[in-house]
């Protein structure tokens, strides 16, 4: 059996709540030996603050394989202990409003100066400069500046808010894990770290790409819910169904809207794949006519047999249970709780729990012993509530 690729890889984990938790979290589940740093009180306040329906925390979906060590970084004692632990470590992840680390003495210039290999990943919500940089955010206020959020819903309605934190889990958590392995990499054949700076707010910015073809193109964004994903082209789109139901039909090769139109019974529509405007809106009224007619489970049974692009609009219920997923094995048992599987499966790399979601300051006296702490340093950093 081979090492999974991110053996060796040591992580200091600053982060709290999200996105950094899920960022090192996939760092885990790839191998890394990821040591959560969390403060001497209750620790990470997600383990509390994250709770909102029923006793699950988001805390327990985000933090396997994962070792805590609790410390108290304001205390001299503290920084010290840190600062020894950097010495061999690869990564630091950190999600503190710019210059917070700085005023710890934990900062990157402080790090490197004693480990030049070191990766240290800041994750924020505007970045380390620009006049937004010490602004306090979150999700909406992210998608809100990048011009996203305007983008997300119905035409002629209010912008929808997505059931899904766009810029904190993609944006945050995706981004900064691009860009701190991408420095991993260069660092291990250099032995030069990286100073790795994601705003959350840039990275959902980055990735707008068909509202800028129509800045591009137009002159300005087009309107919530009239550009061709998001409403402007029938072949395109969510359709309700008899029982309120709704399918997504993408049918946006010519080859596949023919077979949807054959499918349902509407040969007339097919050379209208691509309309738009006033024709567009036509066309999809028709179509919405045509799946007003059937059931949810009748259109998902036709849909199984014709391949063009046309799926159920499920639950997320029915999602934990779709058997595409389960044959990918994309939920997992950890402590009782199900939860999401790493989102990439990798060659003679099986899925393995090795640690459930840690206990606040669970592994601090293991982890200071493997740093080089001895016995009574250890027992003088209790005294002094330093661990």
């Amino acid at each position: 059996m081979r090492s999974p690729p991110l053996a060796g890889l040591r992580v200091l984990d600053l982060t709290r709540l999200l996105p950094g938790p899920l960022a090192s979290m996939h760092l885990a589940d790839l191998g890394a030996d990821v040591i959560k740093i969390e403060d001497t009180g209750a620790g990470d306040y997600a383990r509390s603050a994250g709770t909102v329906h029923g006793d699950v925390s988001y805390f327990q979906l985000v933090n396997r394989n994962k070792r805590s060590l609790s410390l108290d970084l304001k205390q001299a004692a503290g920084v010290e202990a840190f600062m020894r632990l950097a010495t061999t470590a690869d990564v630091i992840l950190e999600g503190f409003r710019p210059g917070v680390v700085d005023k710890l003495g934990i900062g990157y210039a402080s790090v490197t100066a004693i480990n030049e290999r070191i990766v240290y990943c800041a994750i924020t919500g505007y970045g380390q400069d620009g006049p937004y940089r010490d602004r306090a955010g979150h999700d909406l206020n992210y998608l809100g500046y990048s011009g996203l959020l305007d983008q997300i819903g119905v035409a002629g309605s209010a912008p929808a808010i997505p059931n899904f934190q766009i810029g904190d889990l993609l944006g945050g958590s995706l981004s900064a894990l691009v860009g701190l392995l991408a420095a991993v990499v260069d660092a291990r054949a250099t032995g030069r770290g990286r100073y790795v700076d994601v705003a959350m707010t840039d990275a959902v910015f980055a990735h707008t790409i068909f509202p800028l073809l129509a800045v591009l193109g137009l002159g300005q964004a087009l309107p919530r819910g009239e550009d061709v994903l998001s409403g402007g082209m029938p072949s395109y789109g969510v359709y309700a169904t008899s029982d309120g139901r709704h399918l997504a039909v993408s049918a946006m090769e010519p080859k596949f809207w023919q077979m949807l139109c054959s499918a349902i019974d509407r040969p007339d529509l097919k050379p209208f794949a691509f309309a738009t405007g006033a024709e567009g809106l036509r066309i999809r009224g028709e179509l919405a006519a045509a799946f007003a007619e059937r059931s949810f489970a009748d259109w998902t049974a036709i849909f199984e047999r014709v391949d063009c692009c046309v799926s159920p609009v499920l639950r997320f219920e029915e999602s934990l249970e779709n058997e595409q997923l389960r044959a990918r094995a994309m939920i997992v048992e950890v402590a009782g709780v199900k939860q999401f599987a790493p989102p990439f499966k990798i060659s003679e790399l099986p899925f393995e729990t090795r640690l459930p979601p840690p206990a606040a300051g669970e592994h601090s006296e293991e982890i200071l012993l493997e740093a080089g702490f001895s016995t009574g340093e250890i027992a003088r950093l209790r005294t002094q509530k330093v661990i």
